[in-house]
């Protein structure tokens, strides 16, 4: 499936972002004017069910089969949140970007004790006032206004496939191109013992104290700054 995508920018240098579940390309709008000020021409996708992409079938690598038939090869540098690094860390092999930033990946989407199940984020679409109420107090109104205009726009059925899904280590068996494993602290995905296998597999990992899953929408300072050598 070719997805719907957005790009900014002028630059001779390549970013691909992929968001995760329940979001879409809105959730890099304050990212995107850091890497257009550093000279990217910035593409961000809609994954299938999300945004203004077509709606599913939905399981892992066909989320990652859509970024193969969509982005260009030889980015110079492809990030992905959540399920969107999950999608990334599948398609990376062709694809082949020259660097990778892998943000909380949901490569056990159980999460480490396999008890998280994806499906339970349907709630959120039911009663995106409860989405609301969990970010955090400190978020504009502009960004609040962002993740409930893409949840509106999200297919919960992709949630619900994803489940069947959660019991699957999909970690990589190794690091194909450089890349960087970015671990909120706490992490409801990622637990000590995954940081150290990620670090054994050939992956640099870097935790950010005090950040929540969505390490790029607490705190852009700080999530550019866990970036540094990598953008």
């Amino acid at each position: 499936m070719r997805l719907d995508t957005r790009e900014w920018g002028a630059g001779n240098r390549l970013a691909v972002l992929v968001h995760g579940l329940m979001s879409d390309h809105r959730t890099w709008d304050e990212l995107v004017p850091v890497l257009t000020g550093r000279g990217y021409r910035v593409l961000a996708v809609d994954l299938r069910g999300h945004g203004t992409s077509a709606r599913g079938p939905y399981a892992p690598h066909l989320f990652a089969e859509d970024l193969v038939e969509t982005l260009p090869r030889g980015a110079e540098l492809a990030l992905g949140h959540s399920l969107g690094a999950l999608a990334l860390s599948l398609a990376v092999e062709e694809l082949r970007p020259e660097r990778v930033v892998y943000s909380e990946p949901a490569w056990r989407l159980g999460g480490p004790d396999g008890v998280l199940d994806p499906a339970q984020f349907v709630l959120f679409k039911r009663s995106p006032q409860l989405l609301v109420s969990m970010l955090r107090p400190g978020w504009p109104e502009s960004r609040v206004a962002a993740e409930v205009a893409a949840l509106r726009a999200w297919d919960e059925a992709s949630a619900v496939a994803l489940s069947a899904h959660r019991a699957v280590d999909h970690t990589p068996e190794k690091a194909v191109v450089p890349s960087l494993v970015q671990v909120a602290d706490p992490s409801t995905l990622v637990d000590a013992e995954m940081r150290a296998e990620f670090g054994r597999r050939g992956f640099t990992v870097r935790t950010v104290p005090g950040a929540t899953h969505a390490i790029h929408r607490d705190g852009l300072d700080t999530f550019v700054s866990c970036l540094a050598g990598w953008l």
